[in-house]
């Protein structure tokens, strides 16, 4: 399978609000196909839509990484979010860069699945966290944005060299 070429820091892509999916189609499976083997082979939990290009409200995220576990996040929405934690994270959009985020500590989403039909996912350990994250990428929004200026200084180095290789 072809995989998708991960589109990184500071590609102004990434900070586009992504458009809803109108129609499952077979275009649609089979990039949601590709972005699943992408995001495998990255390393990867998590993977939106903007981070291979692609102009549509969609995000893998998996928390082991496993394609069999993964799920597919179709016009995924926030219905609700409790509690607070801090945590280390990374991006495949921001290689060599992490930082400790505060996010929601759970989330409940609604979301279609691949097959047309509704579900909700609720979770407060890493599979939520995940789905917080990429739905942030779906809307335009980056771990960048959410960082301490303590954690953005400590990055410096590894943000500037993304930017040089643009």
């Amino acid at each position: 399978m072809d995989l998708l070429p991960i589109v990184t820091y500071p590609d102004p892509f990434l900070r586009r609000t992504m458009k809803a999916v109108e129609a499952i189609d077979d275009e649609v499976r089979a990039m949601c196909d590709r972005m699943v083997a992408t995001m495998v082979e990255a390393n990867g939990i998590g993977l939106a839509a903007a981070q291979v290009g692609w102009d549509a409200r969609v995000a893998i995220v998996s928390d082991n990484g496993v394609p069999e576990d993964c799920f597919v996040l179709i016009n995924p929405e926030i219905d609700e979010t409790w509690g607070s934690e801090a945590m280390e994270e990374g991006c495949l959009s921001f290689p060599g860069v992490a930082a400790m985020i505060t996010r929601p500590q759970g989330v409940r989403i609604r979301f279609t699945g691949l097959d047309g039909q509704d579900y909700v996912l609720e979770d407060d350990e890493l599979l939520g966290r995940c789905c917080l994250h990429e739905i942030d990428h779906l809307d335009g929004v980056t771990f960048l944005r959410k960082m301490t200026p303590a954690d953005k200084l400590a990055n410096r180095r590894a943000l500037k060299r993304l930017e040089e290789r643009e």
